[in-house]
């Protein structure tokens, strides 16, 4: 087996030390909260600094459920964050090669270093170290490492040990199997646990990671199918996976969705698709593929004992008309919603390729695809030059769309 060489570093509390680095304050000893305070009590804080969660607040709640105090409240600022973490990734480039890196997230990603110890002439603990370091003196942000034979363990002695740790970094080896591993309890501290998978686990008698480790095989492969292999291989401290052979999904997907600030009815819903369509659209013409199949997912207000649906179609022939996608979306919708409120939409494209042909349709125009492909190019180069709001569509002004707004966002939270 492998020597301790998987390293994953972690920001700790992100956004809330970025805008701490921003203002020169140390998060250590700072207050701050990142919260979009304009919308409501009901708001979901973002993120708290190490200070507040020594302190026994946890970095997600909602904002009304924060304790009475002095804080420091930040506005999110999605494009800075994700200019910071490009800016730590280039730090880490200096030690690795980016085939040796894998993203996990805005805030963690792991590095193998097995290549690397004969250069630097040192084990990967110090490299992690002079990794930490670099960041904390050139960005202002604290970070620490979780070191192991394999992803796997390296995450569980990050998320276990080592953002508790003096030195923010711990070492799991295969004999911390039994005396750390095996006494994870309850199951969702361990990493790719959910607590409704939990409760499936416990309904089986399994409570700890040792019960895990001991289930029989077959029986989690008969409950979970391939998910309960691996449930067991991680039970046991094995993971296979490399960071240098990249995944290459046989099928891709683009998708857009939005959760609404309020109940929309069914009428006001064909602007707000044509609206996600567009941007759908743009991301499909920027890869110049063609999709197969377009699927709908609508939710209903929560007051709606009706949850909502779910279904698809597939296209007798692969493209990237806009009108065709936007005319199935409608045809989805037309045979599945009702009048009932609506607060939740997602709209995915599926099928992609890269077209060797395109399939010409008998029962509309050639020319009249191509001139609306031309148009949408020109579209496209417009709102690439000047920003997305630089030509919209008319109903952009009518009360049904939101638009204008979302495009002041990314990932739903303020740019």
């Amino acid at each position: 087996m492998s020597e301790e060489n998987i390293i994953i570093i972690d920001l700790k509390a992100f956004y809330a030390s970025v805008e701490c680095a921003d203002r020169r304050l140390n998060p250590l000893y700072t207050p701050l909260i990142v919260v979009d305070k304009t919308r409501g009590p009901g708001t979901i804080i973002l993120s708290v600094t190490p200070f507040l969660k020594n302190r026994g607040i946890p970095s997600r709640l909602r904002l009304y459920e924060l304790p009475k105090g002095e804080y420091i409240y930040a506005m999110p600022r999605m494009e800075r964050y994700l200019q910071m973490s490009a800016e730590v990734l280039a730090i880490i480039l200096n030690y690795v090669n980016e085939d040796d890196i894998h993203i996990y997230s805005i805030d963690e990603l792991f590095l193998d270093v097995s290549h690397y110890l004969k250069m630097y002439n040192s084990d990967a603990k110090s490299i992690a170290k002079m990794i930490l370091n670099d960041i904390e003196q050139k960005l202002h942000l604290i970070a620490c490492a979780g070191i192991g034979p394999n992803l796997f363990l390296a995450k569980c002695a990050l998320d276990l040990e080592a953002k508790s740790a003096t030195e923010r970094i711990a070492i799991w080896t295969y004999n911390d199997v039994k005396t750390k591993l095996y006494k994870i309890s309850p199951l969702s501290k361990m990493w790719g646990i959910s607590s409704r998978l939990e409760k499936k686990l416990n309904a089986l008698g399994i409570f700890t990671v040792q019960d895990l480790a001991f289930c029989p095989l077959t029986l989690l492969i008969e409950k979970f199918g391939i998910i309960g292999e691996e449930l067991h291989n991680h039970a046991n401290g094995i993971d296979e996976s490399n960071i240098r052979e990249k995944y290459l999904p046989n099928d891709t997907s683009l998708s857009v969705g939005q959760v609404l600030n309020r109940d929309f009815s069914i009428s006001e819903l064909p602007i707000l698709l044509h609206e996600m369509c567009d941007e759908l659209m743009l991301r499909l013409r920027l890869q110049r593929k063609f999709c197969s199949t377009v699927h709908l997912s609508i939710m209903y207000s929560k007051n709606v004992k009706n949850k909502g649906f779910s279904s698809q179609i597939r296209l007798i022939y692969s493209t990237d008309d806009e009108e065709v996608i936007y005319q199935t979306i409608l045809e989805i919708l037309n045979a599945n919603a009702l009048d009932l409120p609506i607060r939740k939409i997602t709209i995915s494209i599926s099928g992609l390729r890269y077209p060797s042909a395109e399939q010409l349709n008998l029962f509309s125009s050639n020319e009249d695809v191509l001139k609306r492909r031309s148009l949408q190019e020109t579209i496209d180069k417009i709102r690439q030059k000047y920003g997305k709001n630089a030509i919209l569509r008319a109903d952009a002004l009518t009360k049904s769309s939101n638009i204008i707004e979302r495009h002041k966002l990314i990932g739903g939270h303020r740019r």
